[in-house]
C-alpha cells in the first residue's frame, strides 16, 4: 500500500508498507538489521522521494541531496539482501552503511563549521575599518659583515675620490709641423732627383735611441710633403701601397 509523503519541517517522512517515519531513521535501523528491508517497496520510496523533490522550491537543496544519497544507499542495502553476495567482489553492506554514516557526520561537521564561519563579523557589514589608516611602520636594522680587505678597499676608494689630483705633462721631444715644413721645403730645392722622405729627417731623428722622435719627425715630414704637393712645389711618387714614398722639386 502506498501513501503520500508528508512534509513536516522540511523532513522527508515515508509511509510505506512495513515502515512509517523519517528516512534517516529507516536507514539507521536497516543498518542495525532491526528492520526487514524485504518488506520495503523501493518503487514506493522512489515515488515519495520524487513528490518530495517537486516541493524543492520551498526546501533547501542540500537537504534534498542528502535524502537522495540516503535513499540510494537504502536501495543498495536491499539489493544486497536480495541478491547472493560474493565477498571477493562486493564489500559488506554493513561496512558500507558505516562508511555512509561516517561521511554524513563529516558533512554535517563541515556544514556546521561553514555556518560558524559565515556568522562571524564581516568587514564592511558588521565592523568597519578606520577612515584614515596609519599604515605599518617598517623598522630596518642593518647588519654589516666585512673583512679587513673590504674595509681597506672601501677606504681606498673614498680616499681616491677626495685626494687632490695633480696633472703633470711630460715634456716629449717632437718635431712640429712648421719645423718639418721649413726643413722639407729648404732641402727639396737642393735635390734634383727623386729622394725618399726619410732623407729629409734631421740627424737627431735617426740616432740610436731616438725612435719616438723619429716617428714624430717622419709624420710631420709626411704632412709637410703633402702640403707642398698641394701648393705645386713638389711631386710625390709611390710604387705601391705601403711602399717607400719619394718626392722631388717640381721642374720649372
Amino acid at each position: 500500500m502506498l501513501y503520500a509523503a508528508r512534509m513536516d519541517d522540511a523532513q522527508l517522512t515515508l509511509d510505506l508498507d512495513g515502515w512509517e517515519g523519517p528516512l534517516d531513521l529507516l536507514l539507521s535501523l536497516a543498518r542495525a538489521q532491526r528492520v526487514d528491508l524485504r518488506t520495503i517497496s523501493i518503487l514506493s520510496l522512489v515515488e515519495q522521494y520524487l513528490a518530495y523533490v517537486d516541493d524543492a522550491h520551498t526546501l533547501k537543496l542540500e537537504l534534498a541531496a542528502d535524502y537522495l544519497v540516503m535513499a540510494a544507499w537504502l536501495a543498495y542495502l536491499k539489493s544486497a539482501l536480495l541478491l547472493p553476495r560474493d565477498p571477493s567482489v562486493e564489500p559488506d553492506p554493513d561496512d558500507l552503511a558505516r562508511r555512509l554514516q561516517h561521511r554524513l557526520e563529516r558533512l554535517d561537521a563541515m556544514r556546521e563549521a561553514g555556518a560558524r564561519l559565515m556568522a562571524c563579523d564581516r568587514t564592511g557589514r558588521d565592523v568597519f575599518v578606520r577612515g584614515a589608516p596609519e599604515g605599518l611602520r617598517t623598522v630596518r636594522k642593518a647588519i654589516w659583515t666585512a673583512e679587513i680587505f673590504d674595509l681597506i678597499a672601501a677606504y681606498g676608494r673614498v680616499s681616491g675620490r677626495t685626494r687632490p689630483v695633480m696633472h703633470v705633462v711630460v715634456d716629449r721631444e717632437v718635431m712640429t709641423l712648421e719645423a718639418a715644413l721649413e726643413r722639407v721645403s729648404m732641402m727639396v730645392g737642393e735635390r734634383l732627383d727623386w729622394s725618399r722622405i726619410e732623407a729629409f729627417l734631421p740627424a737627431s731623428a735617426v740616432a740610436p735611441g731616438a725612435e719616438r722622435f723619429r716617428r714624430s719627425a717622419l709624420a710631420s715630414s709626411f704632412v709637410a710633403a703633402l702640403e707642398l704637393a698641394r701648393q705645386g712645389r713638389v711631386e710625390l711618387r709611390q710604387a705601391a701601397p705601403f711602399a717607400p714614398l719619394y718626392l722631388r722639386a717640381t721642374p720649372a
